[in-house]
């Protein structure tokens, strides 16, 4: 059995055991009834980064995001997906995110906290069904790498996404971004594991339907610390910094979607 096949098998599972524990999502309402207060674990053989588990905060906004999503599933080309990074275009990026993307109807999936785990979860769900984005924007990881999650677990967690979003959104093209640097220093110890990740996932640009980008560079000062006016934080983008993104990944937009501008 392949591992995709596997996958799929245990993903399923994971399903069936949270359907019979009484987990539902009430439909277009946005509530969830009864909470559970745990979900089972990925089975020992499965990276816990490639198995689609919920989060116990964020059912209800799940359900209403995707909801919302279904009703505006004729106009949206363009989807962001990810964690508290692309979450943050409805926060400091908000302005930018008018001006660039609000034509192609963009909608951002993206919830902060989220590892690989959480967004795939968030795709068993329906999240993308009866949509037909032209681009789909992802960038996932950081958090698998900041929870202590191995690097080999995190790419094989980018790895799924991609192929779920292939899967579910086979006309569209994946815009692959690479897991921005984090912390102050050049020598903070998650730099290199974020290195060695984008490395690998940068072999899943394929020519046609995964385009991969890796800009991080540009959020660095040249000494290779990130300057408090970029990340405020060392991780999360200020209002300069989602306009570094968003100039990165223009020429993307412009490909794939100028013709699709008023």
């Amino acid at each position: 059995m392949s591992f995709f096949s596997s996958f799929r098998r245990q993903a399923v599972a994971c399903s069936m055991v949270l359907l019979s524990g009484g987990f539902a999502l009430a439909q277009g309402s946005g509530e969830v009834w009864p909470m559970p207060t745990s979900f089972p674990a990925p089975p020992a053989d499965v990276p816990a980064a490639t198995f689609p588990l919920p989060r116990l905060d964020w059912p209800a906004r799940v359900a209403n995001t995707n909801d919302r999503a279904q009703k505006l599933a004729d106009s949206i080309q363009l989807i962001f997906d990810g964690d508290s990074i692309t979450d943050g275009w409805q926060g400091r990026g908000k302005q930018i995110w008018a001006d660039r993307y609000a034509r192609f109807g963009a909608f951002d999936f993206a919830i902060g906290g989220d590892r690989t785990q959480h967004l795939l979860w968030r795709l068993s769900q329906g999240q993308v069904d009866h949509l037909r984005p032209k681009l789909v924007a992802v960038m996932i990881g950081t958090n698998n790498l900041g929870n202590n999650e191995s690097v080999e677990d995190t790419i094989a967690g980018v790895k799924t996404v991609v192929a779920e979003y292939r899967k579910r959104c086979p006309d569209a093209v994946v815009l692959l971004q690479a897991i921005f640097p984090r912390g102050e220093e050049p020598g903070h110890p998650l730099r290199a594991k974020v290195q060695e990740v984008n490395k690998q996932i940068a072999k899943l640009a394929d020519g046609g339907k995964v385009v991969y980008i890796d800009f991080g560079d540009r959020f660095l000062q040249p000494d290779g610390t990130i300057s408090a006016e970029i990340m405020p934080d060392f991780l999360h983008l200020s209002e300069k910094g989602y306009g570094i993104w968003a100039d990165a990944i223009q020429p993307v937009i412009d490909q794939y979607l100028k013709d699709s501008r008023p």
